[in-house]
Formats: structure tokens, C-alpha cells, sequence
């Protein structure tokens, strides 16, 4: 009787510590303790995160420069029956780091992909920025050209949820400049620096203050970044193609009616949209 074949391992994807040892999970350390290999970003920066927790497990190289042939080996590994855990250097994979390609390809021969919950930079810098969070769009990190990322931010100016850019210290001061130059000196900001480290700075500002305090302090040009942009209000746009939407409807329609309309017209967030639908009323 011919064998039967055997069932494909597990890709776990692992978050890690961003910055404080401690705030790996328990279920992290039995995951990885567990499998069989662990795909690592860096394995020289792993080695402490591994040691710490005394886990043995082997590991493997897995970053953006070997991704293509690492994620045919790691296939291979799974079909095998193994089970691989995927870990990044900080944080969540994936968000700004590699590993889109494994977990596509192990989507499409139907290899189980879960979770283990944890850190991730952009979600912990949202949670205490004290900006609108029902709404907030991550944007990774900026272009290292300048042009490009002046582009880049011109596209960005008038969104109306919260933006999230990581960046690098090399970076922070030029980018700040154009953020300063292109939403302008006094939308609200946050810089959340070193998250979860010894010289972890939570600042809540406007640009224009931010960019000071950084220009003003060598040591908060040093680090890790988070940058959080509030978006641009109703208040704060040209509202006449928004207006020009809302004003006929509310002719035609009831409140809510037209409220719902507009908001899969433009976009808009619908707190927004009926707090001006009420001024209109009035």
C-alpha cells in the first residue's frame, strides 16, 4: 500500500521584542522553542533575543537580499512536514521588513500561515500618540531621495486619516524639514523615539516644534523613529467639492441618507461628515 502523504508543517510568523527583552509573550518563546527552524532577518542581531530565552532551535538567514532562493529551501522545509517560525529583527515581520514573498508562496500550496501576536512600532507609537486613531494609514518608511519624498508627502498632504512613517536617524532631520515645508509649521504631530528603550521619547507637537526639538538635541537625532501626522480635518480643507456633494443630497434626502452617500463618495469619515451635515440642517 503506497504511503500516504505527508502533511505540510506550520509557518508561524513571530513578533518580537522592539526594543525590551521582556515584552515577548510566553506563546513567542514556546513557538519558537518549538519548531523546527526559525527564518531570522539577521542572525548575528537574533542570537541575544535567542540566548536570552535559551532557545536552541537552528536557524537560517532570511532577508531581502537571499529572499528568493531562502523561501524555496523554507517551501521545502514546510512540504516536508517541519514547522518554521519567521522572525524579524524587532517587531512584527512583515510590516516594513521581508517575508511577503514565504508567506504568499506558502499561501498558494496551502500551507497553514498563523500568527503570534506581539510588538509592532507603528500600533504602540498609535496608542499613546494621543491623535484620532479610528482611522490611520501606514506608510512605511519615506524615500531616501529627497525629491521623491517631497512627491511622496505632496500626495499625502490632504489625507484626512492619521499617517504612520518609520524612519532612521540619518533621515529624521531632512524628513521632518519636509514635513515642516509641506503640511506646515502647525499640524499636530507625534515623535515616538526608542519605543520601549532607555531613552524612549513620546513627543506630542506641532511640526514645527518637533523639528526644533530634534534640531536642537543631537541626542534625539539618534535611534529608532516613528513619525504620526494628524490628518488634515474638514475644517482645514477647500471643502467645495465636499460641500458640493453633501448640499444636494441633504435637499433630497434624510440626514442619515445622505450622510451615508457622501461618505462612499468621498471618503471622508463619517463623524466628520454628519457633524457638518447638522451644521447644514441648522
Amino acid at each position: 500500500m503506497p504511503d500516504s502523504p505527508r502533511k505540510a508543517g506550520t509557518l508561524f510568523v513571530v513578533a518580537t521584542p522592539i526594543g525590551n527583552l521582556s515584552d515577548m509573550t510566553f506563546r513567542a518563546v514556546e513557538t519558537l522553542t518549538s519548531v523546527d527552524l526559525i527564518a531570522v532577518e539577521d542572525t548575528r542581531h537574533s542570537r541575544r533575543l535567542l540566548l536570552h530565552y535559551s532557545i536552541s532551535t537552528p536557524v537560517l538567514s532570511y532577508h531581502e537580499h537571499n529572499e528568493q532562493q531562502q523561501t524555496r529551501k523554507l517551501l521545502s522545509t514546510l512540504l516536508s512536514g517541519q514547522s518554521v517560525a519567521l522572525i524579524s529583527d524587532a517587531g512584527t515581520p512583515l510590516v516594513s521588513d521581508p517575508g511577503y514573498r514565504l508567506i504568499q508562496s506558502s499561501h498558494a500550496e496551502g500551507i497553514r500561515v498563523t500568527p503570534i501576536p506581539g510588538c509592532c512600532a507603528a500600533i504602540a507609537a498609535l496608542s499613546v500618540a494621543g491623535l484620532p486613531v479610528d482611522r490611520f494609514v501606514f506608510e512605511g518608511f519615506l524615500p531616501g531621495k529627497a525629491a521623491a519624498r517631497r512627491k511622496k508627502l505632496g500626495k499625502l498632504v490632504e489625507e484626512s486619516r492619521t499617517l504612520i512613517f518609520y524612519e532612521s536617524a540619518h533621515r529624521i532631520s531632512e524628513s521632518l524639514s519636509d514635513l515642516v515645508e509641506i503640511f506646515g509649521p502647525h499640524r499636530r504631530a507625534v515623535l515616538a523615539r526608542e519605543i520601549t528603550k532607555q531613552f524612549e521619547t513620546i513627543k506630542n507637537a506641532e511640526l514645527s516644534q518637533i523639528r526644533q526639538l530634534v534640531m536642537e538635541d543631537v541626542n534625539q537625532q539618534k535611534g529608532e523613529f516613528v513619525i504620526l501626522i494628524q490628518g488634515r480635518s474638514l475644517d482645514e480643507r477647500d471643502d467645495d467639492d465636499f460641500m458640493g456633494v453633501l448640499r444636494p443630497l441633504l435637499k433630497a434626502l434624510p440626514l442619515k441618507q445622505a450622510v451615508d452617500l457622501t461618505v462612499d463618495i468621498t471618503g471622508h469619515s463619517k463623524n466628520e461628515v454628519y457633524k457638518m451635515a447638522l451644521k447644514c440642517k441648522d
